[in-house]
């Protein structure tokens, strides 16, 4: 009976979903016959893009999202699109507007370079801003805005220049009072993920460690203030951290051009009267370019905490790295004769030790077959993040990527304390001396600390092995670099741990290279594994299973028609960064 019922419950579901699906495919087809052809560009033509909007870094979006017309853009697209559009003589200027960007500090840095080159086309970029900040720090949204050739700040907003800020709780006070013991081992000083259980505050190496992560944020900001604004960097420094500043005093120390309205704004890039342009969400534009077929080179995203098994995605789009999903990419592009290289996105701050091993293999695997591989960080790629890139032929990040973090930690918490004080009390048995090792019941034994730490200090040799190998480092140096630490794509490219600094458009330009294709030739970016249908998505969510896995296959057909329409404790060893 229960079977039965999940197959009910699975067949509406999907009933729903052709339902919602023919209704938009009504609508489009409606649209469509009364207006024409909703991708066409006009002549002259204003790109708009929202910069509060979701920013994916996978092409798989969230499905009911967009069948309710939520907007989202995808960031290799939205870069590539604007680098289009900078030759593009349809293409008059671009529009951006914004409140509070979600956009990592990677992905800022990856957008503003996409912009400056969008500028050194002669067009215009302006920026409309309702505030940059209003209760909260406006830093990182000011530096984005600062890549644009005009910025407009709405008269009830402000500027929230207000620095850099980094805090971190600490639990172990209440640990002690609930007769928690926290028992986390690491190596070595600088992986401070597990110091919220075992201390009150920032060790001497965690606030060192921080410490030069906000010294190269900072200086990353002020030089992009400087170059964007033209301003003195004496000046830049002594404004960052006064802020919020209110229009009036944001507009006297140059930090924007304009005080005004969205309209208002608008009109200064689409102009007035017959020679006015049409405005175009750069994602509708993204859509309408034509891709001519070249080189093909398989595209492999990491992003997310990684552990081992099949990748994970929810309905909102966000999502895991499962490395069997991963390793499977590989194998299959490396199986591909029309592959010439891969481009593999890492965003990620680690997770298991043996996931990440597996997908390092594969990435050796597909060098030793003749498959050159680039690596393109986003926000993270840290620890475990870091272990599956090291061993590719270029890896890039952008200046602000928290990268490295090579080190491990383990460890559980206590409770027998604790559950005395709820009187609770258990018993057990066992056979093997340390058959009890990962028992919260139970502190680590003399012979368990010794595994443990034998455990751990395998890990760390391995990994920094593996490391020293790939960046062509002695050990003594390699140590240095490691021990947990991390550092900025700056830093790091400065140490050897990265190759080159930038995002997407760095990234190709690199796989190019690697795989001998000319600058002139065109490439083809093919996603491996395929990026999966809404309804596949939908049907994972709901937790299908066999039964239920055979009625969505029958459905299969229909529901890719309906898709293609527009508008449709911690115990295993962890290579994680910092929390």
């Amino acid at each position: 009976m229960r079977r039965l019922g999940r197959i009910l419950v699975t067949f509406l579901a999907v009933s729903g979903l052709v339902f919602l699906g023919l209704i938009g495919l009504g609508s489009w087809a409606a649209i469509h016959m009364a207006g024409g052809d909703a991708d066409e560009v006009p002549e002259r033509v204003v790109l708009s893009l929202d910069l509060d909007a979701k920013f994916r870094d996978t092409a798989e979006g969230n499905p009911l999202a967009e069948l309710a017309g939520e907007r989202s853009y995808g960031l290799r697209r939205v870069v590539e699109a604007i680098d289009r559009a900078a030759a593009d003589k349809r293409v008059t200027g671009l529009f951006a507007t914004m409140g509070h960007s979600g956009l990592g500090l990677a992905g800022r840095q990856d957008l503003r370079d996409a912009v400056t080159r969008f500028r050194a086309s002669g067009k215009p970029a302006v920026l409309f801003a309702e505030t940059m900040g209003e209760g909260g720090s406006g830093t990182l949204d000011y530096y984005l805005a600062t890549a644009f050739s005009q910025v407009w700040l709405q008269p009830s907003g402000d500027v929230g220049l207000t620095g850099l800020w980094v805090e971190s709780p600490f639990i172990k006070g209440t640990l002690d009072l609930l007769g928690i013991k926290a028992q986390f081992s690491g190596r070595h000083e600088y992986k401070s993920a597990i110091d919220m259980f075992t201390e009150t505050g920032f060790t001497p190496a965690h606030r060192e460690n921080l410490g030069r992560l906000l010294d190269s944020w900072s200086e990353q900001i002020v030089a992009g203030i400087v170059a964007g604004r033209g301003l003195p960097e004496a000046k830049v420094r002594e404004l960052m951290g006064q802020g919020p500043f209110l229009p009036a005093e944001a507009l006297a120390a140059r930090l924007v051009d304009r005080v005004g309205y969205r309209d208002q704004a608008l009109e200064t890039v689409v102009g007035t009267g017959s020679e006015m342009a049409e405005e175009m969400d750069l994602a509708d534009y993204a859509a309408s370019l034509d891709h001519p077929r070249g080189a093909r080179v398989a595209l492999i995203s990491g992003v997310g905490a990684i552990h081992r098994g099949e990748s994970h995605r929810g309905l909102d789009g966000e999502g895991d790295f499962g490395a069997r999903t991963v390793a499977e990419a590989f194998r299959d592009a490396v199986d591909d004769d029309k592959v010439k290289a891969i481009l593999f996105r890492v965003d990620s701050p680690g997770g298991s030790y043996t996931a990440s091993d597996t997908v390092h293999h594969e990435v050796a695997r597909a060098r030793a077959a003749g498959k050159p591989v680039v690596v393109s960080m986003g926000d993270y790629a840290a620890s475990g993040g870091y272990f599956v890139a090291m061993g590719a032929d270029r890896i890039i990040a952008a200046p602000g990527t928290i990268t490295g973090s090579i080190g491990v930690f383990t460890g559980k918490v206590v409770l027998d304390e604790f559950w005395k004080k709820l009187g609770i009390s258990w018993d057990e048995m066992h056979r093997g001396e340390n058959a009890g090792i990962w028992s919260a019941n139970r502190a680590f034994s003399p012979q368990a600390k010794a595994r443990i730490d034998a455990l751990l200090d395998h890990i760390y040799a391995d990994f920094t092995g593996k490391a020293a190998d790939a960046r062509r480092m002695d050990a003594a140096k390699m140590d240095k670099l490691a021990r947990g630490r991390i550092w900025t794509g700056a830093d790091a490219k400065e140490s050897g741990l990265v190759d080159g600094l930038g995002g997407w458009a760095e990234a190709l330009a690199q796989v190019r290279q690697v795989a001998g294709i000319k600058a002139e030739d065109p490439v083809t970016l093919v996603e491996f594994p395929r990026p999966r249908k809404p309804w596949e998505i939908l049907a994972e969510s709901l937790g299908g299973g066999v039964a239920e896995r055979r009625i969505l296959a029958r459905l299969q057909p229909l529901l890719d028609v309906l898709s293609s329409a527009p508008g449709a404790q911690l115990r295993a060893p962890d290579l994680r960064g910092p929390r």
